[in-house]
């Protein structure tokens, strides 16, 4: 009987997935003779992977994850309910921006929930409501001082969506290193960052996104769910894009959750080649998660 348990339990280790079965080589492959710099975090069973973490990349959207963990604690310290209204003025909703809740209400002022302005900004990657909640927040200095206090320290954020479109250079300023997003959003997820409504409410902006299909989601099957944030700037003069990200959390079919970053800049790769970058790599990681003997 004895001998019998045993060889069960071995049997269900070697089915579990195993973070060294994530091959550095593959994932290398997937980048090499690339025009762009690549940079892979991959976070897993308190197991960190990295691909050229050192570099600073430019957050693009994937701030807006970090504002919006700000926003909403900034409404746990105030006391203000996710139902709770505010009076929008015609003259935030920047125009030559990407805004969806602008076309929603053009040139008027409104009134909106904040836990719209959340959704706005986490699922839907409104530049407008982004910079709103940075105003809500005290600024965006007053951003990276709270995400600061949470642990995070290889990341820099000193530009809201506007100045950003003013300067395009202005998107270098707002980086972070792979390891550092990574860390933030199992930091969200495992630990009493925020309270438990604003954590499901945040959980399931992510995991509603319509935006980048063809990034981390084009590499996972259609059943696993991912809650994530994509990213993606302009293009210079010289045609280099400054950065094209994305950055989630993967529910692995085990129940375990592995967090991945894979953040690119200045990339002279077409943007489709980007986004194969990014969903090459998330389907040679959940591969190499779900199959133990990584013959995929």
């Amino acid at each position: 009987m004895k001998k019998k348990i045993i060889i069960l339990l071995t049997l269900f280790l070697c089915c579990m997935p195993s973070f060294s079965q994530i091959d550095r080589d593959r994932i290398e492959k997937i980048i090499h003779g690339k025009k762009a710099s690549v940079g892979v975090a991959i976070l897993y069973k308190d197991k960190m992977f990295l691909i050229s973490n050192g570099n600073k990349y430019p957050l693009m959207s994937v701030f807006k994850f970090h504002v919006a963990v700000a926003a909403l604690k900034e409404m746990e310290y105030k006391g203000i309910a996710l139902d709770s209204t505010v009076c929008i003025k015609a003259e935030q909703m920047h125009k030559n921006t990407y805004s969806p809740l602008r076309e929603r209400y053009p040139d008027q002022d409104f009134q909106i929930s904040y836990g719209s302005l959340i959704e706005y900004t986490a699922s839907l990657s409104d530049n407008n409501t982004c910079d709103i909640l940075i105003d809500f927040v005290g600024g965006i200095s007053k951003v990276e001082a709270y995400i600061h206090t949470l642990g995070i320290s290889d990341i820099q954020l000193t530009e809201t969506e506007y100045t950003m479109h003013q300067n395009l250079d202005n998107c270098y300023r707002n980086w972070s290193t792979p390891q550092s997003v990574v860390a933030l959003l199992k930091k969200v997820y495992t630990e009493n960052v925020l309270s438990q409504e604003h954590f499901l409410f945040l959980e399931q902006a992510m995991l509603s996104t319509p935006t980048g299909k063809n990034k981390l989601r084009a590499g996972l099957p259609e059943c696993i769910a991912l809650a994530h944030k994509t990213g993606q700037s302009g293009r210079t003069d010289s045609n280099v894009l400054i950065g094209d990200n994305d950055a989630g959390i993967v529910y692995l079919p085990s129940g375990e959750k592995c967090y991945i970053a894979v953040l690119i800049k200045d990339s002279k790769e077409t943007d489709a080649e980007n986004a194969s970058i990014i969903a090459d790599i998330a389907k040679e990681v959940y591969n190499s998660l779900i199959n133990p003997d990584n013959t995929h």
